[in-house]
């Protein structure tokens, strides 16, 4: 099969989507298919096509959102490029100037598209609002998200039962939609795969004794991931656990502020934020900590869980709908419902070292299921449903064509 995945953003950039999208190339490729990806160009202006990776760069306008580029919906010079490739089905991944670019692509050409929607937008409202016209600005984000995850596609994927409820319960929307977990590549996160004197380094770097319990948060550094609330547990803990540690792992608009708030509750010297690092480095980082600590609402699955407990790595999440298939309470990590509640876990885990054992065999043993090769083969049976769906369409309307335009018709 020739896939063509469609999406904003792309290595060098690096985020839970790009590590999605580079582990489903991967594995569809270990399965004999051929991947081509459309995104935007992040380094400059220019076209760029890489034959070997078989990855398509298209320019746009920077969008003052972290790293990301806005192309146009219709770049013409990628046109013949992506003809020459004689996709079979087109994978959407975003909703944006190439998704929409993906969309029209997909009609002219009549090729089936699968969309899959990774981000529940009316949590992310207030970036643009900035609290002004929130009830208005949600109503459009609906009308919008029906209509390039309904409307326009042939199939589409969600990772969590929170997102089906979403089109479902909330949005209304009638089609089918496939339920499909999102896999990551678990091998790269195992223990075994880690080298220990770069591992022993980071340690050293961070100032990370062997006395010390750390908990580890992975993810943009932005509101709508609620590092305030981990901030304030960890203060509350400090008072009498004060080798307890919160690496806070990755960069975003809040960071500098999160780092005044936690000198101003006077617990920065047990906090550390370690700002953006590498995509390679980012497995080894997960072995600093001893559990994962997670209180964001605003996930549609939230693949840093799976990616900690591949790394044994006990999660400690936030008890939202997003987490429940995942994190099994007190058997891979706990399920927590306010700040005292997370606070009593940490100390429950800290005091009991048989304890802990038990919930990182488990955590990776749980990850073990999410496998990018899992993964490809339900997504590949979404390509295949939306083929099918496809010709029926085409044949269907062929028909009815044929019966119109038929002069011996009475």
């Amino acid at each position: 099969m020739r896939i063509g995945i469609f999406t904003e953003t792309y290595t060098p950039y690096i985020s839970g989507l790009v590590t999605s999208e580079l582990m489903l190339k991967n594995a569809l490729e270990k399965k004999g298919h051929e991947v081509y990806v459309v995104t935007a160009n992040l380094q400059n202006f220019h076209y760029d096509y890489n034959e070997e990776e078989r990855v398509l760069r298209i320019p746009g306008i920077p969008t003052g959102i972290y790293d990301s580029r806005l192309t146009s919906i219709y770049p013409v010079r990628a046109i013949n490029k992506i003809r020459s490739w004689h996709l079979d089905v087109i994978h959407s991944q975003t909703e944006f100037g190439i998704g929409t670019f993906a969309r029209i692509f997909a009609k002219q050409y009549n090729i089936p598209i699968v969309h899959t929607y990774h981000t529940m937008y009316e949590d992310y409202v207030h970036y643009i609002t900035k609290g002004y016209f929130n009830k208005s600005s949600k109503k459009l984000v609906e009308y919008l998200t029906k209509f390039y995850c309904d409307k326009t596609i042939t199939e589409l994927i969600v990772p969590t039962k929170k997102a089906y409820d979403l089109f479902k319960e909330k949005y209304n929307v009638e089609r089918n939609i496939h339920i499909v977990p999102t896999g990551i590549e678990v091998e790269r996160f195992f223990k075994e795969q880690i080298n220990e004197k770069k591992l022993a380094a980071l340690k050293k770097k961070y100032g990370l004794a062997k006395k010390d319990f750390v908990g580890i948060f992975v993810g943009r550094i932005a509101e709508e991931k609620n590092i305030p609330f981990l901030i304030n547990v960890m203060e509350k803990i400090i008072k009498n656990h004060k080798n307890v540690k919160l690496m806070i792992i990755g960069d975003g608009p809040d960071k500098e502020a999160y780092e005044k708030l936690s000198k101003a509750k006077k617990c920065d010297k047990n906090i550390i934020f370690t700002g953006k690092v590498p995509w390679d480095d980012v497995p080894i980082y997960y072995h600093l900590g001893d559990v994962f600590l997670s209180a964001s609402t605003t996930e549609t699955q939230g693949l840093t869980i799976i990616e900690a407990m591949a790394a044994s790595l006990p999660a400690l999440c936030i008890n939202d709908e997003s987490f429940r298939n995942t994190v099994i309470d007190g058997l891979n990590g706990f399920l927590f419902e306010d700040e005292e509640d997370c606070e009593r876990a940490i100390i429950k885990i800290l005091k009991d070292k048989k304890l802990l054992a038990n919930l990182s065999k488990e955590a990776r043993l749980s990850a073990e299921k999410h496998s990018s090769k899992y993964f490809a083969e339900q997504v590949l049976d979404v390509y295949k449903k939306a083929i099918e769906t496809q010709k029926s369409s085409f044949k269907s309307k062929f028909i009815n064509f044929v019966s119109k335009v038929n002069p011996w018709k009475k």
